[in-house]
């Protein structure tokens, strides 16, 4: 169960990142930017756990 919540939770962060990297470029806002690519690796990281612990059936 917690490799879905894990999966939606990096959907989440990617989603929102990908916003924020949008608003920083058309803003011309670099650190918004830098924000938004931040939070779209740890969305990456979040759904890589998330199958991990599917593929180990939520041992780790």
């Amino acid at each position: 169960m917690g490799e879905f919540k894990d999966k939606a939770a990096g959907v989440g962060n990617d989603l929102a990142g990908k916003a924020k990297e949008g608003i920083g470029r058309a803003t011309d806002n670099p650190e918004l930017v830098a924000e938004g690519e931040a939070q779209q690796l740890k969305g990456d990281a979040q759904k890589l756990k998330g199958d991990v612990k599917g593929a180990f059936g939520d041992k780790i």
